[in-house]
C-alpha cells in the first residue's frame, strides 16, 4: 500500500502480528502438513503451502522486491511458474504486460480463466493485488531488507491461491483474469497502465476485488476484513450474502484516510467507474511493521491467512455465476 500523506503514527498492515496489543505467533506454530478445511465450501487451503509462497516472494534473495530490480524479476518468474502449474493461461502473448516507469521496467503478471457461459465469459472479474515492494528500508540491527511480506505477498499469495483453487474446482460462467502488479509502490503505475489498456481494448469488467494486506487476523470485529470505499457500492452487502457469513465489513479509519484511493483498485474505478475495491485485514492495532524490514515471513499468520482465503472463495466464486450483474456502484 502506498505511504500516507498524513501526520500519523504509521502502524500500517500486513502480515503477521507484532503489535504490543497483540499476542505474538511464530510461524513454528504452524502444523507440519496442517490443512485448513472449510465448512461451507469444498476448498482446501494448506496453510503450510501458503508460507512456502510467501517464503519465496519474501526472501532475503528478493532484496525487497522494487520495481524492475532483480528481485522483482525472480519474484516475477515464480508468479509465471506457478500460473503455469495450474493451467493458469496468460490474458496477453505472455504472462508479463510491461510498463516504463521513469528509466525503469515493470512488469504486471496477468493470467485468466476462461468463462464458461457464451454470454457471460464475455464479462470479466479482476482479482489483484501488487507483488512489488520498497526494495530497502531504514536498518534495524544488520538488516536493510524491506521484505514486503505482509506488504504485499500476502495478498499476491491468495490471488495465486485463488487462481489454483477455482482451476480446480469446476467452470466459472464469466471470465476471470488474475492481476499482480508491479510498480504499486511509485504511485500505482503497473495497475494504472492495465486498467488503461484493457479499457482501451473494450473489456466489459464487471468488479475488481484487489488483495491488501491480509496477513495477519483483525482484532474484536464482527467481519474478517474490511473494505475500502465501502459505502461506494452494494460490494460487502452482495458478498456477504454469498458467503452466508458476515466477511467484509466497515472501517471508519479505512474512510478517514481514504484508503479507497490509495491501492490498485483505484485504477480501475477511475477507468471504467465499476465497482472497484480491496479488502484488508489491518486494522491500525494489529502490525507495527508497515515499510519496515521486519516485514518477514516469520510474522505472517498462516492459519488465518487459509482460513480467510477459503471464507472468500464462495463469494468470489458466487460473483462469477450469477446470471445477472447484482453488484453495483451507489
Amino acid at each position: 500500500m502506498r505511504k500516507f500523506d498524513i501526520n500519523y503514527c504509521l502502524l500500517f498492515l500486513f502480515l503477521g502480528f507484532a503489535s504490543c496489543n497483540t499476542t505474538q505467533k511464530s510461524s513454528e506454530t504452524i502444523k507440519t502438513e496442517q490443512t485448513v478445511v472449510s465448512a461451507t465450501a469444498n476448498y482446501q487451503v494448506s496453510a503450510v503451502a501458503l508460507k512456502e509462497k510467501l517464503s519465496v516472494l519474501a526472501a532475503d534473495s528478493l532484496m525487497g522486491r522494487a520495481t524492475g530490480s532483480k528481485g522483482e524479476g525472480i519474484a516475477a518468474d515464480y508468479i509465471e511458474a506457478n500460473f503455469r502449474k495450474n493451467n493458469i493461461q496468460p490474458y496477453f502473448e505472455t504472462y508479463r504486460d510491461p510498463f516504463e516507469v521513469d528509466s525503469l521496467t515493470g512488469y504486471n503478471i496477468v493470467g485468466v480463466i476462461e468463462g464458461s457461459d457464451p454470454v457471460l465469459k464475455d464479462q470479466y472479474v479482476v482479482l489483484g493485488a501488487h507483488y512489488d515492494h520498497i526494495g530497502m528500508g531504514k536498518k534495524a540491527g544488520n538488516d536493510s531488507i524491506a521484505n514486503g511480506a505482509n506488504d504485499d505477498a500476502s495478498g499476491t499469495v491468495a490471488v495465486m491461491e485463488i487462481a489454483e483453487q477455482l482451476s480446480k474446482n469446476g467452470s466459472n460462467k464469466r471470465s476471470v483474469i488474475f492481476a499482480l502488479f508491479s510498480g504499486e509502490e511509485l504511485g500505482l503505475k503497473g495497475s494504472k497502465h492495465l486498467a488503461s489498456r484493457l479499457r482501451k481494448d473494450g473489456l466489459d469488467v464487471y468488479v475488481m476485488f484487489n488483495f491488501e494486506m491480509i496477513g495477519v487476523p483483525m482484532k474484536d470485529k464482527s467481519y474478517q476484513a474490511y473494505l475500502t470505499g465501502f459505502e461506494r457500492s452494494n460490494l460487502a452487502e452482495k458478498f456477504n450474502e454469498y458467503s452466508n457469513e458476515e466477511v467484509l465489513g466497515f472501517l471508519p479509519q479505512a474512510k478517514n484516510y481514504n484508503l479507497f484511493m490509495r491501492s490498485d483498485n483505484y485504477s480501475f474505478f477511475t477507468e471504467f467507474n465499476i465497482p472497484a475495491q480491496a479488502l484488508s485485514t489491518f486494522d491500525f492495532t494489529n502490525y507495527d511493521y508497515y515499510h519496515h524490514v521486519l516485514d518477514e515471513a516469520s510474522q505472517m499468520d498462516y492459519d488465518h491467512m487459509a482460513s480467510f482465503i477459503e471464507s472468500v472463495l464462495p463469494g468470489i466464486k458466487h460473483m462469477l455465476n450469477s446470471s445477472e450483474k447484482e453488484i453495483k456502484l451507489n
